[in-house]
């Protein structure tokens, strides 16, 4: 349990999913009222390409090893896990920021961090950036902060590491005739 999952071999795909709690309901006349009971988490389902048994064998140990949905492990995801912008230096918050704001003042890099890349400051939780950054400023982000962030916290925006489990407590490969493995894995962030 815990640990690092393997970065080799590389996901073939990954497809990303943001899940959040609401509640909705529809009135016989069409009427709708949604409303949040809050929460957010990251989910990603990754597929790889066909495997040699040399190369699968380490990946499903490991998934092993986590004993289905009890373990967990950090990730960085390829490509996604960093920022696609520019910026460069240590991103520091600027001034402590309370739970539930959706911005956060931060300084301390040049360049630019884009909408859709991932940060993630001093806890479990990742958080999307929702509009482009360039240098020192306000950062938007979703979802708003789960705990305080206080005042030169470091804000991870380059090979940002994801905290994780399986959403799957059983966990199967395919064979080919040829000695390929083929394998998928699912996975939920841990809050």
């Amino acid at each position: 349990m815990a640990g690092t999952y393997p970065s080799t071999p590389e996901f073939q795909a990954i497809n990303l999913k943001s899940t959040h709690n609401n509640l909705k309901s529809t009135t016989i006349s069409g009427r709708t009222q949604v409303r949040t009971i809050g929460g957010q988490k990251w989910e990603f389902s990754a597929k790889y390409n066909p495997m040699t048994r040399a190369e699968f064998q380490p990946v499903f140990a490991f998934v092993t090893s986590q004993q289905g949905s009890l373990g967990t492990f950090t990730i960085v995801p390829p490509v996604i896990g960093s920022t696609s912008g520019t910026a460069t230096g240590t991103a520091l918050v600027n001034g402590a920021t309370s739970a539930g704001a959706t911005s956060v003042p931060v300084d301390g890099f040049t360049g630019t961090i884009k909408a859709g890349d991932f940060v993630k400051f001093g806890h479990n939780k990742v958080y999307m950036v929702t509009a482009d950054i360039d240098g020192a400023g306000n950062l938007s982000i979703e979802p708003a902060l789960i705990v305080d962030v206080s005042d030169d916290e470091a804000m991870t925006y380059n090979d940002v590491a994801f905290t994780m489990r399986l959403r799957n407590d059983v966990q199967q490969y395919g064979l080919s005739r040829f000695e390929y493995y083929t394998y998928e894995v699912d996975m939920e962030e841990v809050l």
